[in-house]
């Protein structure tokens, strides 16, 4: 029986977001430069290690396992990984599997993940205007994207939309996306834009839109009540009462949300980051390659959880933005 994985301030890990490649078919202008150099291939983990690493967290304990990217399904044989996942969730070990995608890959790829035993998706969207869906995406296409969400839909999945929330750009939206997610039967959380990596002209303080204003403004329209539950991650939920539906708050800013972290990310090239907002990160590569055996793994594991932090330092009450990371939001999968 192995000894479960707590960090210093006892909080038990039991969600795992990894990301299988730092490319995208997207260049999102609050996650990368649209000239990206992306990584030489041998330095990724390739898919075999991917499983032997997950795997091994599996054992110590994680019970929710998000697969992101860059953009997941671009890369090449990427459902080979995610049937090899399914072992887990058939003896039980593994409680979810899941995918954060842009959905541009959907419509090639719905079936074959809910075959592989993916029951949840969040699908990135920040706006149904085609235009500004073009300008904030750089190279993305809407209707692709839809046509995938409606794939996904067929194929049995449940959809999460995640849309970012910028000011100035999706505003005039809030009401239309919730609309939609309405009666499309889909859950909708907003995410506060976190200050993460040069992105070269883009003002961070700018774009920056708090969440407690855009729930005031909900809150005109509708009446909103605080829900309990949580689907594993930092979101808080509310219900809508004339509609049903189900819309959540990431807040990593207007409220730190750190106290419950159960989570840590894993990069493509096998370094572990204990906080989304903190560059320390180790390495988990060199042990993976270095033997065959998982002892050694295992103790760089806890190892490097037991440097995670109590929480981030992401900061724009001052007017400018403390605490910022200097790597891409796609070089650790949000």
């Amino acid at each position: 029986m192995q000894l479960p994985l707590v960090d210093p301030f006892e909080r038990a890990i039991r969600y795992l977001r990894v990301s299988v490649t730092d490319r995208c078919d997207f260049r999102c202008v609050y996650c990368m430069s649209e000239d990206m150099t992306f990584l030489p291939k041998k330095d990724l983990l390739t898919l075999e290690e991917l499983d032997r690493l997950c795997s091994a967290f599996v054992r110590l304990g994680v019970q929710k396992l998000r697969i992101t990217g860059g953009e997941p399904l671009v890369r090449r044989d990427i459902m080979t990984f995610f049937r090899a996942m399914g072992r887990h969730l058939e003896t039980g070990a593994l409680n979810e599997l899941t995918v954060t995608t842009n959905g541009s890959q959907l419509q090639r790829f719905a079936t074959d993940l809910a075959q592989a035993g993916v029951r949840r998706i969040n699908v990135s969207l920040d706006t149904l205007d085609d235009a500004k869906f073009t300008a904030i995406t750089r190279w993305g296409r809407l209707p692709q994207v839809l046509r995938g969400i409606e794939a996904a839909r067929a194929a049995g999945l449940r959809v999460k939309i995640n849309t970012v929330a910028l000011k100035g750009f999706n505003e005039d939206e809030l009401f239309s996306l919730a609309d939609w997610c309405a009666r499309e039967d889909m859950d909708l959380t907003f995410i506060e834009v976190m200050p993460m990596g040069d992105i070269g002209n883009e003002d961070r303080l700018g774009q920056y839109w708090s969440l407690e204003d855009l729930r005031s403004r909900l809150a005109e329209r509708f009446s909103l009540t605080d829900l309990g539950e949580s689907s594993g991650g930092p979101a808080r939920y509310v219900r809508l009462a004339e509609t049903g539906q189900k819309i959540g708050f990431i807040t990593p800013l207007s409220h730190n949300f750190c106290e419950s972290c159960n989570r840590v990310r894993i990069t493509c090239t096998g370094e572990i980051y204990t906080c989304l907002g903190q560059d320390g990160h180790s390495d988990l590569r060199a042990p993976l390659r270095g033997s065959d055996a998982d002892a050694d793994l295992e103790a760089a594991i806890r190892r490097a959880i037991a440097l995670k932090p109590r929480g981030h330092d992401f900061d724009y009450s001052r007017q400018q933005v403390d605490g910022k990371v200097a790597r891409h939001m796609s070089h650790t999968g949000g």
